[in-house]
């Protein structure tokens, strides 16, 4: 987080200890944006002290907002769902389907209450699509709220400051897929901003995203050290990482490379399903994968793993969680995260007089 806030970015937020995260990285005010949902007065009255963009996920929470926190900020932003104007994709599902955001109606309805309660600036989000390859998707995301601005200034008169086109960039987990080309995107949102808010003589509009699968996704490896080569009614090579480390393949069924490092180039002529050791069918890293043949203490590396890694991490079967390596330029690494312990494991739980107690000290 340091780095990116170091490279201009801002951070996303949304929870309570988030908002902790990108003041300990640094990234203060505006340059953290809230987008919860279902969310406590707590955290919305925490967001509004350390001066971030608001974001209002449902048109109620902004009455909820004006009685826990007392008024609301002078800058606010309103997330857009647009239901069946768009059509979503296999991982965040059909937008009217999701829980998240407003609809159209309520879009200009909200931001006439917000005028009236004291928002003076404006902002426009969205979230529909997660880790989509097609350029023209998010050009089109754009061009969407672009127009809703513009519908704004001629039904409200209120100029939109900002549009936040979300996330869902994607990152091409397989070796032979196309990786998104960012030129393209860029290219194709400045003509669609020429065509709408240039042309239609608004004020300038900032534009924001919420790259973070793009920016460390591929920059993240999830190194594994082979404990057995096993035959059952297939072939199962079982590594020392869990799906409690990284838990995509196993939840969405998402293909990550494999690689055996040192036999890259080997034959790869055997297949196998790759295994963690939890006390579930589903902690697999690859199911039937071709790879070269395995021995124990090969090491295999998950490609791929920077994004929705640790952050979706658990403790089932109390397995405790990896450490996190930081592959600088000069080639020196630096733990960014130990390894847990049995003592982070119980931290929570008081067992009296034992000394995994929280009462103990």
């Amino acid at each position: 987080m340091e780095i990116c806030r170091e490279e201009g970015a801002g951070a996303d937020c949304s929870s309570d200890p988030e908002l902790d995260l990108a003041e300990a990285a640094k990234i203060y005010g505006k340059g953290k944006m809230f987008t919860s949902n279902n969310t406590p007065g707590r955290e919305f009255g925490k967001s509004a002290g350390l001066g971030a963009i608001v974001n209002f996920d449902d048109i109620t929470h902004i009455g909820f907002f004006v009685d826990k926190v007392g008024r609301l900020p002078e800058l606010a932003c309103v997330r857009y769902n647009p239901g069946e104007a768009r059509v979503g994709n296999s991982l965040i599902g059909n937008p009217v389907e999701a829980k998240y955001g407003l609809t159209r109606d309520q879009v200009f309805e909200a931001f006439k209450l917000m005028s009236n309660l004291g928002v003076k600036r404006f902002g426009l989000h969205t979230m529909i699509a997660s880790n989509e390859l097609n350029p023209l998707y998010h050009v089109e995301t754009a061009r969407m709220l672009f127009d809703l601005a513009l519908e704004v200034k001629k039904r409200l008169g209120i100029d939109v400051e900002f549009v936040n086109t979300g996330g869902g960039w994607g990152v091409g987990y397989k070796p032979e897929q196309r990786q998104i080309d960012s030129k393209e995107i860029g290219e194709g949102v400045r003509k669609a901003y020429k065509e709408i808010i240039v042309a239609s003589g608004l004020r300038p509009i900032k534009v924001f995203m919420e790259n973070g699968r793009f920016v460390t996704g591929n920059n993240g490896w999830l190194v594994s050290a082979v404990r057995h080569v096993m035959k059952k009614h297939r072939d199962y090579v079982g590594v020392d990482a869990t799906m409690a480390d990284f838990m995509r393949p196993g939840v969405y069924g998402a293909y990550h490379h494999g690689i055996i490092l040192g036999k890259e180039h080997a034959p790869h002529d055997h297949v196998y399903d790759v295994v963690g050791s939890l006390c579930e069918n589903s902690d697999k890293f690859a199911v039937n994968r071709a790879l070269p043949k395995t021995e124990v203490g090969d090491l295999f590396v998950l490609c791929g793993a920077g994004a929705h890694g640790r952050a979706m991490g658990f403790n089932y079967n109390a397995k405790l969680r990896c450490q996190e390596l930081l592959l600088r330029k000069d080639g020196s690494i630096q733990m960014i995260r130990r390894a847990e312990t049995p003592q982070d494991y119980f931290a929570t739980l008081d067992f009296p007089g034992s000394r995994f107690s929280y009462l103990a000290e």
